[in-house]
């Protein structure tokens, strides 16, 4: 059995800007894109709802699962996450620490049920290829940050680990790190970290094409925070990945990178949908010895 997945991954700006233009138009690339796996940052909980009525897809903000609150979250949001097929919850990470003490986003691990593409006999439905565990991170966002991001990810390795399924594990966000940095590399593993090593491929890097910048001087809204926290020109850095569990870790399963590329990286009638572009990826999921399907056409 094998079906196809749609994962998209967004930093939303919180309330920045004119936010009910940007969420009227999130919310219709959503429809048309029609993802089945969804990781939104910086959002507020009234938020979500607007994000995504009408797509089908069930959501979960940070909110609804942890009491805690971290600070700031009610001016710059936190973690979100919506799925096609109804998830669990399996834990929130407060990656919080004390070099990164006003990051108020939390990491949300969702379980989420597979369904085949299509029944191979018409009108008899598949049984599910199982969970599949889809991880919504948000590291620290500063430039001097990369020894809490080091933090970071290795206790997202370790989230990981706990709540691993048979299927490889799917992690999108925004990881505020460009892709030589070594928490990425480390992900990807091209690096250690703490005498530990890890590997997930970056999606990006196996069929996206050209640098793929999602934050950049070249999109109006993220100009104005460029020039606060960089204050150089031509600033471009790609920051929002979706990353894949390794066959190492799940050597009975797959998930084949088949397309990827950016979203909301265009704005029709002068709006912008937010200050990051997203990411949208498309994946064959199976088990080995599976018979592969032909990828639906991307829209």
């Amino acid at each position: 059995m094998v079906t196809q997945l749609r994962v998209v991954t967004l930093n939303v700006w919180n309330t920045r800007g004119d936010a009910a233009a940007r969420t009227a138009l999130i919310n219709a690339e959503l429809r048309r894109l029609e993802p089945d796996l969804v990781a939104l940052q910086e959002v507020l909980p009234e938020q979500l709802p607007g994000l995504i009525e009408g797509t089908g897809l069930h959501g979960t903000h940070q909110s609804q699962t942890s009491a805690t609150a971290p600070p700031y979250v009610d001016r710059y949001g936190g973690t979100a996450i919506a799925t096609r097929q109804p998830h669990r919850v399996a834990e929130v990470l407060d990656q919080r620490g004390p070099n990164a003490p006003d990051v108020p986003w939390l990491t949300l691990a969702a379980l989420v049920p597979v369904r085949p593409t299509q029944s191979a006999v018409p009108g008899i439905a598949q049984p599910e290829l199982g969970d599949i565990l889809f991880i919504a991170p948000t590291t620290s966002f500063r430039l001097d940050a990369e020894a809490e991001r080091e933090r970071q990810v290795l206790a997202l390795t370790d989230l990981e680990a706990r709540h691993r399924t048979a299927l490889p594990t799917i992690m999108a966000g925004d990881f505020n790190a460009d892709s030589d940095a070594s928490s990425i590399r480390y992900l990807t593993g091209r690096q250690s970290l703490s005498g530990r090593g890890t590997h997930f491929h970056d999606a990006w890097e196996v069929a996206g094409s050209g640098p793929g910048h999602t934050w950049s001087v070249d999109n109006p809204l993220a100009a104005e925070d460029i020039e606060t926290l960089v204050r150089q020109p031509g600033h471009r850095r790609r920051l929002d990945y979706v990353f894949i569990g390794s066959p190492h870790t799940h050597p009975l399963a797959f998930a084949r990178v088949r397309r990827t590329r950016l979203a909301f990286d265009k704005a029709p009638d002068g709006v912008w949908a937010s200050d990051h572009y997203g990411v949208v990826a498309d994946l064959e999921v199976g088990w080995m010895g599976s018979s592969s399907v032909t990828p639906a056409s991307a829209t």
